[in-house]
């Protein structure tokens, strides 16, 4: 059995960023009880070779002393954090995102940090988390210098929810994550104010008929809710409709999140890089961990 398997898989790149990717991995792996898997991977510069041609192994010995130290620092990082944690390591040979992608086929959970920029020539995790969170096979979280501490903080696990088929996917894995770290979960539905769009096809909306548009979302929220809390009775949950962009207002919920959970269809190809514009935009904005949920991801049956 693979060290990864069913364990939080983190990479690193030796950066700031990823170095406190690491110590909230450990958190994570942590709470669910779960093991802790470090990888940084390296790829040798093609450039240099013909095509066909195989790196010298001198090069090859080269990368990986200078990626071993990397392993070590955060092996001792997830250690000082989560002394009684199994936590192994490694260094890999391959492209840092479709290693990770694969990873993620038996991984629980991949956390990456953003934009940080290893000491090995052209390794960006920046790029690499925006690979990986649109192909992986289980969740992602992606979390940034100014988001990774948040994880003993008393605030919610902030979902966002559609009604959607992987909008349920991420309500799930919310509850789960909500459980693990002992916090309330807060599930946001937002939609467009219908008296705009009833204007805009010259149609005048009653007080009864907003009425009963607005109870038809909640109504939706908590169908969509109502299977899931029953699998969850320790977890608190609060809900909120609005009549507001999802972006804007899982934004403003992130500030005191502890982490944010939300579906993104993303391509399904490694060639792809398109996430939900959701998603996309919480990546960049979130106050807190993002956690990208795609319909390829994995059950989240708690250990």
């Amino acid at each position: 059995m693979s060290a990864y398997k069913g364990a939080v898989v983190v990479g690193v790149d030796g950066s700031d960023v990823s170095k406190a990717a690491v110590a909230y991995a450990a958190k994570t792996a942590a709470g669910r009880g779960i093991g802790l898997h470090i990888v940084m991977a390296y790829s040798a510069p093609t450039a240099m070779f013909s095509e066909g041609m195989v790196p010298p192994h001198q090069l090859v010995e080269h990368f990986e002393k200078e990626a071993e130290p990397v392993v070590q620092d955060a092996m001792k990082i997830a250690r000082e954090t989560e002394p009684e944690l199994k936590i192994t390591g490694a260094v890999a040979e391959g492209n840092p995102a479709q290693l990770l992608i694969e990873y993620s086929r038996e991984a629980k959970i991949v956390v990456l940090g953003t934009r940080g920029l290893g000491a090995l020539k052209g390794v960006v995790l920046g790029s690499v988390s925006a690979h990986v969170a649109t192909n992986a096979f289980c969740p992602v979280i992606v979390t940034k210098a100014d988001t990774a501490d948040n994880v003993h903080s008393d605030g919610p696990v902030v979902v966002g929810v559609d009604g959607s088929d992987n909008s349920v996917r991420a309500t799930e894995w919310a509850f789960s994550e909500a459980k693990a770290r002992g916090a309330h979960l807060l599930a946001v539905h937002t939609w467009i104010d219908p008296e705009v769009q009833a204007a805009a096809a010259g149609i005048i909306l009653s007080e009864d008929d907003l009425k009963r548009l607005s109870d038809e979302q909640r109504g939706m929220l908590e169908d969509a809710l109502g299977n899931i809390k029953e699998r969850y009775p320790e977890v608190e949950v609060d809900t909120l409709v609005t009549e507001d962009r999802a972006t804007r207002i899982l934004v403003e919920k992130s500030k005191e999140a502890q982490l944010v959970v939300v579906g993104s269809h993303g391509r399904g190809t490694f060639t792809g890089m398109l996430l939900g514009s959701t998603s996309r935009s919480l990546l960049q904005a979130s106050y807190a961990p993002v956690m990208v949920v795609r319909p390829a991801a994995a059950g989240c049956e708690d250990e």
